[in-house]
């Protein structure tokens, strides 16, 4: 696995679109510092533009990835050594995103209802906290530097993912806050709000082999599809399933148009 995610660095051509991507990059990170502030996302039954947001993100990864990562086989095949591997399996970095992002939720919830049930703040545990907010961060570093490197090098595939993504982090930062609190105001939002930074920083700095830029975006497909869906399935939440399906099909239809 870390062979596959090894970076080596390049000397070919500045990635297209450095000046509007590094506005993109700051435009994501600006989403971590203040969408927590949209007090009209904070209710119960949960906000229709929160569920939209999701459909939105889910649109994204069905319509646009999933088929991308499907016409990456051919790279994949062409690939040598640890990428072979994934010559027919690049959805098993799917699987595996989805798994971890699983498994550090259940973490957390465990954990808030522990303390909760020590009559403390329901908020989960520090250490707790600290863990989650690391594998957030690798997450939306990972999304900083696939604004500077996509399957598709284009204008309008930067763009779509650009407010794909942003959509998708006011839905992830609105369930950290609800997940750890003041904790996460203090320093979690400044922690993702510069991994994002660092991401982009790295994807100017150097370049992987696009085989590795499919597996990464294999990965963080089945993280979003993962974070979508534990925010609009709990019953307590009360979500809004016409907002999310109307969220996913006008996003579609801008997929499948453009």
């Amino acid at each position: 696995m870390l062979k596959l995610i090894i970076i080596a660095i390049s000397a070919e051509a500045t990635p297209p679109y450095p000046v509007l991507s590094s506005l993109l990059a700051i435009a994501l990170a600006l989403v971590h510092l203040y969408a927590s502030r949209l007090r009209f996302l904070d209710c119960i039954p949960r906000s229709r533009w929160l569920s939209a947001a999701s459909g939105v993100s889910v649109a994204y990864v069905f319509v646009h990835i999933l088929p991308d990562l499907s016409e990456q086989q051919e790279v994949l095949g062409e690939a040598s050594g640890a990428l072979s591997f994934i010559e027919h399996h690049v959805y098993l970095m799917s699987l595996l995103g989805l798994v971890i992002f699983y498994g550090l939720e259940r973490l957390v919830t465990a954990s808030r209802k522990k303390q909760l049930k020590m009559e403390q703040e329901g908020r989960a545990e520090t250490r707790v906290f600290w863990v989650h907010i690391a594998a957030f961060a690798i997450y939306n570093a990972l999304i900083g530097y696939l604004l500077v490197h996509r399957e598709d090098s284009g204008l309008v595939s930067l763009i779509l993912f650009f407010i794909a993504l942003g959509l998708h982090f006011i839905v992830n930062d609105y369930g950290l806050w609800q997940h750890h609190k003041q904790i996460y105001r203090k320093q979690g939002r400044w922690l993702l709000t510069g991994a994002i930074i660092v991401g982009w920083l790295v994807g100017m700095a150097t370049k992987i082999h696009a085989a590795a830029i499919a597996v990464l975006f294999a990965f963080l497909a089945g993280g979003i599809v993962l974070n979508v869906l534990k925010e609009e399935l709990p019953e307590e939440r009360q979500s809004c399933f016409w907002a999310f399906a109307a969220g996913a099909g006008a996003y579609t239809l801008i997929l499948i148009a453009l």
